[in-house]
């Protein structure tokens, strides 16, 4: 029986890579082994990259990397990808020799089931752009493999006053499902720089800690929001707005922009009221509008000029959870 699974899910990748060939050119690698079961499959298409599914294979190539003195970027994704992920991959060529992204949609770290099941999944789509992105390594593992058994889900990890306030707050067990994937991923990818968007800051921060926890040699890169002409910034869960609906969910990055830009005029409790009441009105449920220092994340009560500070929102619109942040006096 697990054997006979096995080479279903080859045949689908099989079925899957052909097609990338045919509409790429042949600019893919596949690499399948399953090391338990002694299942060997290969298919070279004098490509770019090389995807694997299963961790003992990728960390033996990471292994021959390393011996080799490349250094190794990192840019782990649960898919659904689009311009903001791909100016993480584009950063990461620029600064490592091995560039490997990851796509797996982490089931822990969803503290709302319909969420999950909603996550946009285009894999397909995102070979593709992984592929003409220069993209070297894709790990692309099913659940069993991050998640062997419930055992593998039960690490707590110690992430102090981070837990407790905006995401941590309003999505409970959230950040212990993040950090019990990016410890795996980190452990099987052993990477020199890891590339994470500003947009989920608060996450950075957390991942920021969780490689303190594990006492790793990882350089955590944080870089800059990408939006759409709108002001929108850039996410998966945009796929699931229409047109009219995104260009609604500009109002967002707006609110923040307008709360910076009058700063100095109202303090900002006033600031915030206002922003929050025009999104109600607006078809907005704001869950928080914070105002932190950004090197630790403290909430403030008002602006100081002398501090670097950022603007954190979440709202819903309709039933799609949105994030967005802004940076002031950095």
């Amino acid at each position: 029986m697990a054997m006979n699974k096995i080479l279903f899910f080859v045949d689908i990748y099989k079925w899957l890579i052909s097609l990338i060939f045919f509409l790429t050119g042949g600019k893919v690698t596949i690499f399948f082994v399953h090391t338990n079961v002694q299942l060997n499959v290969e298919l070279n298409y004098n490509g770019f990259m090389t995807i694997y599914k299963y961790a003992k294979d990728l960390e033996k190539r990471i292994q021959k990397t390393k011996v080799s003195g490349s250094s190794v970027g990192f840019v782990p994704t649960m898919g659904a990808l689009h311009e903001g992920h791909l100016s993480l991959l584009r950063k990461s060529k620029k600064t490592a020799e091995i560039t490997v992204a990851s796509i797996f949609v982490n089931p822990t770290q969803f503290n709302n089931a319909e969420d999950f099941k909603k996550y946009p999944k285009t894999i397909e789509q995102d070979i593709l752009l992984l592929t003409s992105n220069g993209c070297d390594i894709l790990f692309l593992p099913d659940e069993k493999e991050i998640y062997p058994n419930e055992e593998s889900r039960q690490k707590h990890f110690d992430l102090g006053y981070l837990e407790t306030i905006l995401e941590g707050k309003f999505r409970p067990g959230h950040f212990q499902g993040v950090c019990l994937v990016v410890e795996k991923l980190l452990n099987i990818v052993q990477p020199d720089f890891l590339f994470m968007g500003q947009k989920d800051f608060q996450q950075c921060m957390v991942i920021k800690r969780l490689i303190e926890l594990m006492q790793v040699n990882v350089q955590l890169v944080i870089c800059p929001i990408l939006r759409e002409e709108t002001g929108l910034a850039m996410s998966s869960r945009n796929l699931r707005l229409d047109p009219s609906e995104r260009i609604h969910a500009a109002q967002l990055h707006q609110a923040l922009a307008s709360i910076k830009k009058n700063r100095n005029k109202q303090n900002f409790l006033s600031l915030k009221n206002k922003a929050v009441i025009d999104l109600k009105n607006n078809g907005f449920n704001v869950e928080y509008l914070e105002l932190a220092r950004k090197n630790d994340l403290v909430l403030l009560t008002d602006f100081n000029e002398k501090e670097d500070m950022i603007l954190l929102i979440a709202a819903f619109l309709h039933d799609v959870r949105l994030i967005d942040n802004l940076l002031i006096n950095h």
